[in-house]
């Protein structure tokens, strides 16, 4: 049998490409239900996250997957509008001239800012090419030091410092700009006269992770099952031992181990350490009886105690949940020392409206119907300079635990951003390992 720690999504795709091989698998999750960061709400209608959700035009594998499980024909890729809040006014930033009417930038910055999209380096007067390929090349690169030198000091500080800021805090002159590029290349191609598609599936992604549970079977899934110890013989890991919710511990015999969850449960279980740090997130849904904006990403450069306000319903239409108008506010956090996480859901649902309402003074708190708040500690890496010489290896024979695979959210495929994509691709990729031993 293989054991598979944590039953997200990337402990879930393990499940089911090893059974495919012929492989017997028990996949055990701690808490009471299975899918991690993808687990989702009641609403007057479909499902939501509770964590934000969509999907880029580059992320191949998880559309495979969705058509495979059955599902193709309810992915669909809307048009996710995007714009800029700053100094009390929103900028639409999707389309070229929305972009060159941006009013803080000049021609040669806008010009800047393209090349570095496109992938040219202008800089000398010459350009080159596919400049930014290999992303190996920037991993030691100061993202400020990268922005300046490759658009223009006025672009760092007018766009890409606010947005850095917002998504690592304190921690933002430490990341690498080699994340910066990855990100840019992770997004999907646009239609200049639309926008950006992004994929959504209706219903939500709690489908697919309901999908997936019935295609492993939910008889071989344990929730409420913390493993609590692996033991080790000469030929490689043996034993696994796991302890229900009602203290019950059972040993299992294993072949091969799959730890498909945090790099800190891989140290506890094997010794493993990961030096990567990660940011965590206090996330609200506020569901409201009319639109903020027309905006689905928004976001904003002025103070404000959140980076961003995603409204959902400007992305899947509001008929799906009820009519309610469904609005993320999300806050990475560096610190648990952070006043937002040190707030109660009372406190947080205050603190959002009263920024709300600074930004929007038109805004009426009336119309919130209700909030709810979701809180990890580990959302998401802080993607700093050396990253990718961090990345917990998918196989750890080399590193003292033979017969144990690496799938989390430290692994390889997790780079340059997480996602439910590369949940799966991490997932398949031990599975294939183990399978080609």
């Amino acid at each position: 049998m293989i054991g598979i720690v944590g039953g997200g999504i990337a402990g879930l795709a393990a499940a089911r490409r090893l059974q495919a091989a012929g492989r017997e698998v028990t996949v055990f999750e701690a808490s009471e239900e299975v899918g991690g960061l993808a687990a989702t709400y009641e609403t007057g209608g479909d499902r939501l996250e509770k964590f934000y959700h969509h999907l880029s035009g580059s992320e191949e594998t998880i559309v495979e997957l969705i058509e495979e499980l059955g599902l193709g024909d309810d992915l669909t890729w809307p048009i996710g509008k995007n714009a800029y809040y700053i100094d009390g006014t929103i900028h639409p930033m999707d389309k070229p001239w929305e972009i060159l009417s941006f009013p803080y930038w000049s021609l040669y910055d806008t010009f800047r800012l393209g090349m570095l999209v496109l992938d040219v380096d202008v800089r000398g007067g010459i350009p080159t090419f596919d400049s930014y390929e290999d992303l190996r090349e920037y991993e030691d690169v100061p993202v400020k030091e990268f922005c300046i030198e490759h658009t223009t000091r006025n672009v760092y500080e007018t766009f890409f410092e606010p947005l850095l800021e917002a998504k690592f805090g304190e921690r933002a002159e430490d990341v690498s700009a080699a994340w910066l590029l990855g990100r840019i290349k992770f997004r999907g191609e646009r239609d200049l006269l639309k926008g950006e598609p992004l994929g959504y599936l209706r219903g939500g992604f709690g489908r697919l992770l309901d999908a997936l549970l019935r295609d492993v079977g939910s008889d071989t899934v344990e929730t409420n099952t913390r493993v609590t110890d692996l033991s080790f013989g000469e030929a490689g890991v043996e034993t696994l031992t796991a302890e229900s919710g009602d203290g019950t511990t059972e040993t299992h015999e294993v072949e091969s181990v799959v730890v498909a969850a945090m790099p800190n449960v891989l140290e506890g279980l094997t010794g493993y350490e990961c030096d990567i740090e990660f940011q965590g997130t206090v996330c609200s849904v506020i569901s409201m009886s009319e639109s903020l904006t027309d905006t689905y990403w928004l976001n904003v450069a002025d103070d404000a105690p959140f980076g961003a306000l995603i409204e959902h319903t400007n992305f899947i239409d509001e008929s799906h949940y009820g009519g309610e108008h469904l609005l993320y506010v999300p806050k990475y956090v560096q610190s648990p020392e952070d006043p937002v996480w040190a707030m109660d859901d009372d406190e947080v649902a205050d603190t959002w409206i009263e920024g709300i309402e600074a930004l929007f003074p038109d805004f009426d708190r009336e119309s919130v119907n209700w909030v709810r708040t979701a809180r990890n500690p580990r959302t998401a890496p802080i993607y700093e300079r050396g990253y990718l010489d961090m990345v917990v290896p998918y196989d750890l024979a080399d590193d003292g635990a033979p017969g144990v695979y690496y799938a989390g959210m430290a692994s390889e495929a997790q780079y340059p951003e997480r996602s439910l994509n590369g949940g799966i691709v991490a997932g398949y990729e031990v599975a294939d390992r183990i399978t080609e031993r």
